[in-house]
């Protein structure tokens, strides 16, 4: 298989600094703004943009070194697999956050909801399609007996 590598878009701009404190997921925190800043070479790919209320954005987790198969989510004090959890800590440090869009003003975006580290590398922008991307019949997994945590504690800092 061939490796891949990835060139920045753009950068995140947050509130969080630090990964204990951050939201865990953009809908727990409704009122944390931010933006995104594309690159200039980039921005013409913005067109259009304006008329999603939602986005995926796609991000290194560039503060996050190795990683473990097995790990202890932030809404459960068990083992699980690093693939059924979002844990920052994976093989491949790629980050996915759904946030809302308020305003896009030339190459930034105005964001809503957002729950990454200021400063996060931005790799890619789709838009969020509720036909395409909402399933009513989708499972939670061990998601639906978990705990009711809502901001990162320091499980995934450097050395643990």
């Amino acid at each position: 298989m061939p490796e891949f590598t990835f060139r920045p878009i753009g950068v995140l701009r947050s509130p969080y600094h630090e990964p204990a404190g951050t939201p865990i997921q953009g809908a727990f925190a409704p009122e944390a703004e931010g933006r995104a800043e594309v690159f200039d070479e980039f921005a013409e790919g913005l067109d259009d943009i304006g008329g999603f209320s939602r986005l995926f954005l796609i991000y290194a987790f560039d503060r996050s070194e190795g990683f473990r198969l097995k790990v202890k989510p932030f809404r459960d004090d068990t083992q699980r697999g690093v693939f059924a959890t979002r844990a920052p800590k994976r093989p491949n440090a790629i980050g996915l956050s759904i946030v809302r869009l308020i305003a896009r003003e030339g190459n930034v975006l105005r964001l809503a909801e957002v729950d990454f580290l200021d400063g996060t590398p931005l790799l890619d922008i789709k838009p969020y399609v509720p036909r395409f991307d909402c399933r009513e019949d989708a499972r939670s997994g061990w998601l639906e007996d978990s705990r009711d945590r809502t901001i990162a504690d320091e499980r995934f800092v450097e050395g643990d």
